[in-house]
């Protein structure tokens, strides 16, 4: 359920991130609090003295409840607190009262431009001015740290506090899903990627190889004469961008993230990955690809993968899909979908598959105007620590789930119940896995409870076809720039080309799309967008100690 938010709360930031920028500019972040605040460095005299070694949420002897807003830019999130044993357990570990706010960008420009800046703030856009600027309106953990609770850098990671730092050499914002290279190297962050057939057609056809255009081409012709049925191959709904047809697809057949020599490589143009552009164009022309994939959203492209109507995929996010591939397992079983290796790089380009990268998803702020600060750092250290992961992934043990001898966790047998048949009470009651402001995939794999069956395989597919693409993070240009602009318009030309030309009806037609989109980029400023890019992956080497 959360990973269902989580796309729709990014489609809707996008669309608004281009007000915001223009209102954001104009207000240059300073609203009415943030600009000449030095922050609301409350004393904890009476209260606590801090201890590196423990936490200081366990030391804080404050005896009043204390009431804090948190505003999170998405209209999606649950703003109960307190009711769930999640939040309720938070409320008298930390003894706080959260008041949550949603809203879209232009609700969150008016807090800057009123002057009522909530005491915490969730925004998502690690690009916008309200992250890049947030030395003006928000608290630096760092100082917070030092301040009031030590302990938060012994559960906050190095590399993401320095990926977040700003130019004073401070980090303001702390984000989840931030995977660092020590989580790669770990094995604990599974793939999200996979190309999937349905067992019974791949069993039928005799387990056949897709592995070069040819056999692709060939088995989608098979499968369209032996099951009439069924929609050869699908991908993610494409909405306003490329669904599972771009950079996914660009991953799997392992097209390099970089130049030789280290600088912006313009993977749309990769010869291997036009290859396959022209495959499926080919496989459009056969009949094979639907036009309505093209056409359905994402809600239509779900019922479709419940309902098993295609036969293959390549399917990004398996574990947003997780509920309707088990829905259908469930219903199917023998027919349920299986990762193979499918597609794959003419050149013997080895997979390069993406996760979350260490900019993470939502990106948590302590503003100067912040009531309680020092309560409010005790919050990030709690959710960020083992017991806080712990609790938010799993519930308490012995109510919700208890540990194995082998250290692994399982839920009780009611609450797994629940969790199967009853999703909507066991989200109201309970909430695991949806409170994740810190959340993180390594805490995942302490339980063969945190996915669906019908994903684990597709899971056990991917290991050792993880690569991070950190260089690759934030290097678009400045928002406001005329490159940013030049930008926005050759990403919006890109995704129409892309799909022109698998949709085209002859090779000339394809040809004539592909043309006009390099002509584009000659007369969009793609020179300097490239060489702006090209810095951006310099300091992000820089910043990660990568040669």
């Amino acid at each position: 359920m959360l990973k269902l938010n989580k796309a729709s709360g990014k489609k809707g930031i996008k669309l608004l991130a281009t007000l915001l920028t223009a209102v954001i500019m104009i207000t240059g972040c300073s609203g009415g609090s943030g600009g000449s605040s030095e922050g609301n460095w409350v004393s904890i005299e009476d209260r606590y003295t801090v201890d590196p070694e423990k936490p200081a949420w366990q030391l804080d002897k404050k005896e009043e409840a204390t009431d804090l807003t948190w505003y999170v830019n998405a209209d999606w999130w649950n703003t109960d607190f307190g009711k769930d044993i999640v939040t309720k357990k938070i409320k008298e570990d930390l003894n706080i009262n959260i008041k949550f706010i949603t809203g879209d960008d232009t609700k969150l420009n008016t807090f800057f431009a009123g002057g009522d800046m909530p005491d915490l703030l969730t925004v998502f856009d690690s690009n916008s001015p309200v992250v890049q600027k947030a030395a003006t309106w928000a608290m630096p953990l760092n100082d917070l740290a030092e301040k009031y609770d030590p302990y938060f850098n012994k559960v906050a990671a190095a590399d993401t506090l320095n990926w977040f730092q700003l130019a004073d050499g401070k980090t303001y914002g702390y984000p989840n899903y931030s995977n660092t290279q020590e989580d790669y190297d770990s094995g604990n962050i599974p793939a999200k990627t996979a190309f999937i057939i349905r067992k019974d057609v791949y069993e039928a056809l005799g387990s056949p190889v897709i592995g070069t255009p040819e056999e692709f081409q060939s088995v989608m012709k098979r499968i369209k004469q032996e099951f009439p049925a069924l929609i050869p191959f699908g991908f993610n709904s494409i909405g306003e961008g490329t669904g599972s047809l771009g950079d996914t697809l660009q991953d799997f057949i392992g097209v390099p993230l970089e130049t030789e020599s280290g600088e912006f490589y313009d993977r749309n143009l990769d010869e291997d990955y036009l290859t396959w552009l022209k495959t499926l164009n080919t496989v459009y022309r056969d009949g094979n690809i639907s036009d309505d994939s093209f056409a359905d959203d994402g809600t239509a492209f779900e019922e479709k993968v419940k309902s098993g109507k295609y036969a293959t995929m390549l399917l990004d996010g398996t574990p947003q899909q997780g509920g309707n591939l088990q829905i259908y397992m469930s219903a199917n079983p023998g027919k349920e979908y299986v990762a193979i290796d499918g597609p794959q790089s003419i050149k013997g380009n080895a997979p390069t598959l993406n996760q979350s990268g260490i900019t993470g998803w939502m990106i948590n702020f302590i503003s100067k105007d912040c009531k309680d600060p020092a309560k409010a750092i005790q919050i990030f250290t709690y959710l960020l620590s083992e017991e806080g992961q712990t609790l938010m992934n799993y519930g308490i043990e012995g109510e919700t789930y208890q540990t194995k001898a082998d250290g692994s966790v399982e839920l009780l047998p009611a609450v797994k119940d629940m969790q199967l048949n009853n999703a909507d009470q066991f989200k109201k009651d309970y909430r695991m896995g949806e409170f994740m402001f810190f959340g993180h995939d390594r805490h995942k794999a302490l339980s063969a409870d945190a996915f669906p069956e019908a994903i684990k395989q597709m899971q056990e597919w991917g290991k050792g076809k993880l690569k991070p693409h950190f260089i690759l993070e934030n290097i678009s240009p400045d928002q406001g720039t005329p490159e940013a602009r030049a930008l926005s318009a050759i990403n919006t030309k890109w995704n129409t080309t892309l799909v022109s030309m698998v949709r085209s009806k002859d090779d000339a037609s394809y040809d004539n799309a592909l043309a006009s989109y390099k002509s584009f980029l000659g007369e969009n400023r793609w020179e300097e967008i490239v060489k702006v890019r090209s810095e951006k992956m310099k300091l992000n080497k820089e910043k990660l100690g990568i040669q």
